[in-house]
């Protein structure tokens, strides 16, 4: 049976993206169908972000996405992949999670990052710069604030006197804080005991980073009197499986290039592509992501697991890359055939099953042996009964 695997659950997290050419419309309910179609495979988490520019990453609220698919599920936990604090007054974003939170009877997670597209930062007149000490600021009220506390804060961009929530939480809401490079996540994350959403795990630059994240957000932690747990340390990466590698190659066809080559403009360690078959080559082999099998993604996943220590969720970063049915076809595969070999119920059926077909078919002969039995008492019967 070899080694059993550290337990993993699984889950996604969308910008979203979407190709230019597909109606909005009809890809915000491709998303809407994606999230139920994770609900009945048993996936554990799907997360959804907050952007207002770029024409690709098309959800402006989170919140008002996940009210939406809270009430087309029943049990997947709903995370805002993320709130862009800076953009938001601290007390309605804590407000709004408390309604979120009642809507989905507790299974809102608070995702809190800096905003990422400068395009947003700048028709709101936001310095990026200063977008990470401004969420640090914001999660320090919002946090105090969903821990039931009075408020009363002034900064160089919001003011908050006798700030509290009037409406209780339906559930301890749980929070995490994006990692990528720079330490601000996995400080924050020490400083207020919270999940780390490491979102360049996968990233060759980044994967580097996340044993040191980790050891950071330990020792911050120790240092405030708080503990941080691995099974909330989220790992994200880019991942779409079909039956064959050539399949899962052909799937890509459809957006991978483009989403891809708008990501490098976006993102640092996304570089643009002559092609889609040089790209998918780049990306497997670099290990940013997983172009290909289940076997495939089975061996980035122990991977990441080398190289961090040890994380509780994997999260597909998931786009258009594929048409919306081998998307789906994708995900099914990954509850069937990967998320299998992370979550440890593989080792009792593996045992059971290696116990019957190493057993020299004992219990073949022994029901072979059990009907002889019975037909041999059967006839002795029927000639006592007829004499």
């Amino acid at each position: 049976m070899g080694n059993p695997r550290a337990t993993v659950e699984f889950g996604a997290f969308l910008a979203p993206w979407h190709k230019i050419e597909t109606d909005a419309n009809t890809a915000i309910h491709q998303d809407l169908q994606l999230v139920e179609h994770m609900d009945k495979l048993g996936f554990a988490e799907f997360w959804i972000g907050e952007h207002h520019s770029g024409g690709v990453e098309i959800v402006s609220s989170p919140e008002m996405f996940l009210a939406a698919a809270a009430q087309r599920t029943s049990r997947i936990k709903l995370g805002l992949g993320v709130v862009s604090l800076p953009y938001h007054h601290p007390f309605m974003v804590a407000d709004r999670l408390v309604l979120l939170d009642h809507l989905s009877r507790g299974r809102v997670i608070f995702g809190a990052g800096p905003g990422q597209l400068a395009d947003d930062a700048h028709m709101i007149g936001i310095d990026p710069v200063e977008s990470r000490r401004k969420m640090e600021q914001a999660f320090d009220v919002i946090h105090r604030l969903l821990d039931g506390e009075t408020v009363t804060e002034e900064t160089d961009w919001f003011k908050i006197q006798d700030a509290y929530l009037h409406v209780s939480p339906y559930s301890t809401i749980e929070k995490a804080v994006t990692a990528t490079v720079s330490p601000t996540g996995p400080k924050l994350a020490g400083k207020y005991g919270a999940g780390i959403l490491s979102l360049a795990a996968t990233n060759p630059m980044g994967v580097e980073l996340l044993a040191g994240h980790w050891d950071l957000a330990e020792q911050i932690a120790a240092e405030n009197g708080r503990t941080v747990s691995r099974d909330q340390w989220r790992l994200t990466g880019l991942m779409h499986v079909a039956e064959t590698e050539e399949q899962a190659r052909a799937d890509c066809r459809h957006g991978l290039l483009d989403l891809m080559n708008y990501l490098s403009h976006v993102t640092p360690g996304f570089d643009p592509a002559p092609d889609v078959d040089t790209l998918i080559d780049g990306v497997n082999e670099s290990g940013l992501a997983v172009i290909g099998t289940p076997e495939m993604a089975i061996a980035q996943i122990e991977r990441l697991q080398e190289k961090s220590g040890g994380f509780g969720k994997f999260l597909v970063l998931h786009g258009e890359w594929a048409p919306q049915p081998a998307a789906l076809r994708s995900f099914e595969l990954i509850a069937e055939r990967v998320a299998p070999e992370f979550s440890g119920a593989r080792t009792p059926r593996q045992r059971g099953y290696d116990q019957v077909v190493n057993s020299n078919r004992a219990g073949a002969d022994a029901t072979a042996a059990g009907q002889a039995a019975a037909q041999k008492q059967f006839a002795a019967e029927r000639a006592v009964s007829v004499g």
